[in-house]
């Protein structure tokens, strides 16, 4: 198998395939961003004298081809090869000859892994809060589309008081903000530049690292070049915290849907081609795109946990194991914004019920408006409560079933203008479009 790293002796077969593992087939999900890495690199050693203007044109061109062929799928690593760092410069080699085996002055394939994995991980964020903020507007949208139909809430599972679709659908668009907030560190601490801390120690030749900073688009440094390398596993470990947020948020979501689609709640319902039914019985609409969802959000909330297991009680520098966080952080990515589609996907074509408080069980929601009624016309609070207790324990409660709700954030005043502002703000916090035209610079 074709190595960086290898000299004259063979690695027994069963010690390469055990310490490889998976990282050939994750690693062509990287192949883009080892180029990007690159070609901000190569341009880098040219600057500085360590690249000749022939050899870096040469260069540039085939990084750029071969830029456009994993564009087009049409990238491979092959059977042979230990890992997409070698295919690039393997594939350079083949094709420009001695000036491919120059690529590597300066660096490790330490900090080349680093910066790849910033790269990928920041694309990766980015398409998550994409699809986060295409929930949010559904969300939005829907919430501000049913904003005046109540729905019973609830407190311990028991009927507490009125509620509205437009309370329910606004909170989960606000709880998605403050999701954004642990991605938007995640995003911070990613997109500093570990390049040219090469194996942890930094390098004897005179590197611009300020240089690849700005080509590739990144906001900073890691300027220590241990903490550059300390930073693997725990990048990954904001990032899965992130991850864990959404999917919190999610997951509860999905709870709700699976309970407001039961014939006990039956406030919500969905065309029957988007739910499965029984090979038993012929009545069931099965609500499984939430379920499993429910399911696989439930397992993303386990990933801090399974990431921070990978890197407890590891001390500075390299370690082997960390090649296994990109098992655990990969899947994830997709596994999250899957749900996060089909969430958005399912409420396209969601049905309320505009009557449910016609129910007579849901009678007792509107005790506490009853209470504040007599409040407001001057009777003491405990007064009014008891009055309106022993009503309900002689059975001659008869509300009018009517909320007359005005503060900010409540029913009768959701506050969707000020949840919009707040989001807008969060997503241009990110300036996604500094990075986009760095990378769409480096590969013109």
């Amino acid at each position: 198998m074709s190595k960086l790293w290898q000299k004259e002796t063979d690695v027994n077969q069963l010690v390469d395939q055990f310490t490889v593992g998976k990282d050939r087939e994750l690693d062509n999900q990287m192949a883009a961003f080892d180029v990007l890495g690159s070609l901000a690199h190569t341009r880098m050693l040219q600057s500085v004298g360590l690249l000749d203007a022939e050899d870096l044109l040469l260069i540039q061109r085939e990084l750029k081809a071969l830029y456009q062929q994993i564009q087009q799928g049409e990238f491979m690593i092959e059977a042979d090869v230990e890992d997409v760092h070698s295919q690039v410069e393997l594939l350079l080699t083949r094709r420009i000859g001695d000036a491919g085996k120059k690529i590597h002055s300066g660096r490790s394939r330490n900090d080349q892994v680093l910066v790849d994995l910033k790269l990928f991980f920041r694309h990766q964020l980015q398409q998550v809060v994409d699809e986060t903020g295409k929930l949010f507007n559904t969300l939005i949208e829907l919430s501000e589309q049913h904003k005046d139909v109540l729905l019973p809430g609830y407190t311990h599972l028991q009927v507490a008081m009125p509620s509205s679709f437009g309370l329910w659908f606004g909170a989960y668009a606000e709880s998605l903000i403050d999701d954004l907030e642990l991605v938007r560190a995640a995003w911070n601490i990613t997109n500093k530049n570990p390049l040219g801390s090469a194996a942890g120690y930094g390098s004897s030749f005179p590197l611009n690292r300020t240089l690849t900073t700005q080509l590739l688009g990144f906001e900073d440094l890691n300027y220590n070049v241990v903490y550059a390398q300390m930073g693997r596993g725990k990048t990954e470990r904001i990032i899965a915290q992130a991850i864990s947020a959404i999917a919190a948020t999610l997951g509860r979501f999905a709870m709700d849907q699976v309970l407001y689609l039961s014939q006990n709640f039956a406030f919500i319902s969905y065309p029957e081609n988007l739910t499965t039914g029984s090979s038993i019985m012929p009545h069931k609409k099965n609500p499984d795109v939430w379920e499993i969802m429910r399911g696989k959000c439930n397992r993303l909330q386990a990933l801090p946990n399974d990431v921070a297991m990978m890197t407890t009680n590891l001390p500075s520098g390299y370690h082997r194991e960390m090649q296994l966080l990109k098992e655990l952080l990969f899947p994830s990515f997709q596994e999250l914004n899957e749900c996060l589609h089909m969430a958005n996907f399912m409420l396209q074509h969601v049905s309320i019920k505009a009557d449910i408080l016609n129910d007579p069980k849901y009678a007792y929601l509107f005790s506490v408006e009853e209470v504040n009624k007599l409040v407001l016309n001057g009777t003491p609070f405990r007064d009014a409560y008891k009055q309106v207790g022993l009503a309900i324990e002689r059975g001659e409660f008869n509300p009018a079933k009517e909320v007359n709700h005005t503060h900010e954030g409540s029913i009768g005043n959701l506050g969707t203008e000020h949840i919009i502002n707040n989001m807008n703000r969060m997503l241009q916090s990110f300036n996604f479009a500094k990075v986009d035209q760095a990378i769409a610079e480096l590969t013109a």
